[in-house]
């Protein structure tokens, strides 16, 4: 049998949304202190402060839960990346190049220890249509900026080049954020993407 993973239903009144998002914080803070394995709805009603019942109002089982913890945390880093994307709208090449990267590594600070759980539980779930959605949306944007730019950059296809940073840049931000060597300064590190994203865009022949 498929795994439930929508939840059963969405909160409408104020008192019922707050109640979602405690369960959400919640599952939040059960998911990083304990894995995914030991979290269980019991331990997060608990964490909420709320009964398993109303728990189960919102979410009929576990997956559901951490599907929607997803959700949420993926509109709140999306939130950051396209701010960051208008911020460089009236931006030269070299900034708006910096600006968006550091957009992007700024996004994936946010509650980066739920974000590493949530990548390695949930990673290439075929369920999650929103992170599907939201992984097009910041393409497209990445394409119209490469068109913006054509005359600074040297790339014979900005669809694929657009490809290969989407790509190259998710590895690179999250090994800056999370991986980062001991002593190394969160910025010297977000530097160094911007200096290989521009060496990419800007190869000769």
């Amino acid at each position: 049998m498929k795994t439930v993973l929508s939840p059963r239903k969405s909160p409408r009144q104020a008192r019922s949304q707050a109640t979602v998002e405690a369960i959400l914080d919640a599952a939040a803070r059960v998911l990083v202190e304990r894995g995914y394995a030991a979290t269980n709805t019991n331990l997060v009603a608990e964490r909420a402060g709320v009964s398993v019942g109303s728990l189960y109002q919102y979410f009929p089982n576990k997956d559901s839960l951490i599907t929607a913890l997803h959700d949420r945390h993926s509109r709140q880093m999306n939130e950051v990346i396209n701010e960051a994307f208008d911020r460089s709208a009236e931006l030269n090449f070299d900034d708006a190049l910096s600006t968006l990267i550091e957009g992007l590594v700024e996004s994936h600070r946010v509650e980066a220890g739920l974000h590493r759980v949530l990548e390695m539980q949930l990673a290439g779930h075929e369920d999650l249509d929103s992170h599907a959605k939201a992984d097009a949306a910041i393409s497209q944007r990445i394409v119209e900026l490469l068109y913006r730019y054509r005359d600074d950059i040297n790339v014979p296809h900005p669809e694929l080049a657009a490809f290969t940073l989407m790509h190259s840049l998710h590895g690179l931000v999250h090994a800056v954020v999370l991986d980062l060597p001991e002593g190394v300064p969160l910025e010297h590190g977000t530097r160094e993407i911007v200096r290989m994203a521009k060496a990419y865009l800007q190869a000769k022949g």
